[in-house]
């Protein structure tokens, strides 16, 4: 019996060696196999681009009224990347046709066709550069690409046709708030605006009169939420609504403690900001300041008794013309930018290009100058 067993035991080891071989053998070969399978592997060719076809008219004139309907409808061929594929496209618009600043309009997955609504075709050509109320060229292009990072981008052929947009405000505005300014810490109490730079709308300055205390800026007056702070020494924060407030300007929380005058620069595009010492010494202000023009009867403008330097006039209805700032001793102050510039002795009248009640900020000892609409 002890032999038998003996015997069956060296049997059943040479099994268990036959089959881990065999087993080790099979493993290799499946790896190989899978490693050399290629048939999942997603392979595409140089695309052929997109081909947007002409429009059957050449001027398009959107109506302020009904902004919902259709304004115009783009086919093109689609783009040929060699596979079955779901292709994005994005539907560009510019006011060149080299798209140095494209702005997207829409986007749009496995179609060759998208129609624009008035208001749509409108956002793209404001967004773009155009004017209201005033025929201008623009140029549209589809940009095919692939997948959810939108890869193997191909660009389409450009065509042209002449818009006539109506207004489309497309700025953000800021105020002013805290126990550092005019208003203290009451968000409906003609908080001064701050001041848009003309050639970029992500920076705004204000160079004025803070007293001791903190001061934070609001996108709305008489509203808290957005509201905007910091929470270090040189970025910004926001609270759009239902979070947590961020903290104060100058420098979380870190009060001013001597009062004068100060430089305020901020950037929401890079989310920065500086806050400086300003020497106003020997910059007087004019005894009085009124807004005058083709656009409004003349309209006294007030300085604030906090800061003399900051002239306001508020809910001042103006008509399509022009504007300048008259001191009481005859000097004009203009600019050519719309909206938002800096007006210098003899400037240009500054172009009003809409009718709406605005509400007009001057800085005289800086220049600055902002025209906020009120119903945009």
């Amino acid at each position: 019996m002890q032999g038998t067993n003996t015997n069956n035991k060296i049997q059943m080891m040479k099994n268990i060696k036959r089959f881990s071989a065999i087993t080790i053998i099979g493993i290799l070969l499946l790896v190989f196999n899978s490693c050399d399978d290629t048939s999942e592997i997603f392979t595409i060719s140089a695309p052929t681009a997109p081909v947007l076809a002409e429009l059957g008219f050449t001027d398009l004139e959107l109506d302020a009224v009904n902004t919902g309907n259709p304004a115009v409808t783009l086919n093109w061929n689609e783009a040929n990347y060699g596979q079955q594929a779901s292709i994005n496209y994005a539907i560009q618009f510019s006011s060149d046709n080299a798209f140095t600043a494209p702005v997207t309009a829409a986007t749009i997955t496995g179609n060759s066709s998208i129609t624009l609504s008035v208001n749509e075709v409108n956002a793209a050509a404001g967004n773009a550069g155009l004017n209201p109320f005033e025929w201008k060229a623009i140029y549209a292009r589809v940009v095919a690409s692939l997948g959810s990072q939108n890869t193997e981008v191909s660009v389409s052929n450009a065509i042209q046709f002449n818009v006539y947009p109506y207004f489309n405000y497309t700025f953000n505005d800021y105020y002013l708030v805290g126990n550092a300014t005019s208003p203290d810490w009451n968000n409906n109490n003609n908080n001064p605006a701050i001041y848009r730079d003309p050639n970029d709308s992500n920076t705004f300055y204000y160079t004025g009169y803070f007293g001791t205390g903190e001061f934070k800026l609001l996108e709305t007056k008489g509203l808290w939420q957005p509201q905007w702070g910091t929470n270090d020494a040189s970025t910004i924060d926001v609270n759009p609504g239902g979070g947590s407030d961020p903290g104060t300007f100058p420098n979380n929380n870190s009060a001013i403690t001597a009062a004068g005058y100060y430089s305020f620069k901020i950037n929401f595009a890079s989310k920065t900001f500086t806050f400086e010492a300003f020497d106003a010494t020997g910059i007087t202000s004019p005894a009085s300041l009124t807004l005058k023009g083709t656009s409004t009867a003349d309209v006294a403008m007030t300085a604030l008794a906090f800061d003399g330097h900051i002239w306001y006039a508020n809910n001042v209805r103006l008509t399509p013309g022009n504007v300048n700032f008259v001191t009481g001793a005859g000097s004009n102050w203009g600019s050519s930018s719309s909206f938002s510039g800096i007006a210098t002795a003899g400037g240009d009248a500054i172009p009003i290009i809409v009718e709406d009640d605005y509400d007009v900020w001057f800085n005289d000892l800086t220049g600055r100058y902002i025209l906020i609409p009120i119903n945009l």
